[in-house]
Parts: C-alpha cells; structure tokens; sequence
C-alpha cells in the first residue's frame, strides 16, 4: 500500500525538520529513534582535562567546606532547639491561663451563688421588726436629717460633729 501525501503534509515536515523534537507528527506508531534513547554512555562526548579537573574538585569537599557546614548545621540546630522550647512555654502559658480563666469563673459562678443565697435569707420585715422592737430605733424626723454633699464616693468619714 503506498502511502500518499499531501502538500500539507510536506509542509508540516518541513517546518518541524530544523528542530531537536523526539515527537514526531501523525496517527501512526514509529519506530523509537534509537540515537535519541541510547544510553548515556553511548551519548557522551569526550570532554577537555579542565572540564573533567573542574567536575573532580566539584565531586571532592575540603576540609573548609566540610567546616562550614557542620558549623551551619549546628548552628541551625540550636536556633531550632530554642525555637521548639519557646513554642513549649507559649503552649504550656496558654494551657495555665486557660486552666486559670477556667477557675476564675468557677469562683464567680459560685460567689453569684453565695451572694443570692444570702440576700434570698435575710428577712428585711424581721430586720425592721428587731431594730423597733428590741433596739428601740425609730425613723428619722424632718429637723434631724442633714443632707452634705459629697465627693462621689459611696461613703464619707465623719470628721466632727454635725452641727443641729
């Protein structure tokens, strides 16, 4: 069977002729270039002495090299090793002020509680009743009450006597 082609055809292996492609155009199944899939020693060219010096002291570490490197490396590894123990103290701080903030508001919770326990049991009725009664207390009258004004704060200190 031959095989025909067509100006297109020529034209497309034309312009992909110049080029280092190992694809190669069109529906069918080729052959393998073998000069492309060769081993690498079958691909080498031979190279000048200085190449070949340059790729031997490349291969080989002097001594300052192999310094230079076990100081990087140690140095390295010590900024890690204080980093990791930072990280260990934020997450240990994190964990106590969590477990704090925790037992602050356990405290909380039971102060509200103490405080609504006591103010639900005191009887103001029985208060009045005992301060009348038994201490002889009374209400105030219009003269012996004195109005002073004060600083803002909730209380003030008697420092000499209220004139009447």
């Amino acid at each position: 069977m031959a095989q025909y082609r067509t100006s297109r055809d020529n034209r497309r292996q034309q312009a992909y002729a110049g080029r280092n492609s190992v694809y190669i155009h069109g529906n069918a199944v080729r052959k393998l270039d073998e000069r492309v899939y060769a081993p690498e020693e079958r691909r080498k060219k031979p190279i000048s002495n200085t190449a070949r010096k340059n790729r031997e002291k490349a291969r080989h570490m002097n001594l300052g090299y192999v310094l230079f490197l076990s100081c990087a490396v140690m140095v390295a590894g010590f900024i890690l090793t204080i980093y990791i123990g930072l990280q260990s103290d934020i997450t240990n701080s994190i964990k106590n002020i969590s477990r704090l903030e925790s037992q602050l508001n356990a405290l909380k919770l039971d102060n509200d509680e103490e405080y609504s326990r006591i103010t639900s049991s005191v009887d103001l009725e029985e208060v009045k009743r005992v301060a009348i009664q038994e201490l002889g207390m009374k209400y105030a009258e219009e003269g012996q009450i004195v109005i002073v004004e004060g600083g803002g704060s909730d209380y003030m200190r008697q420092m000499a006597d209220i004139p009447q």
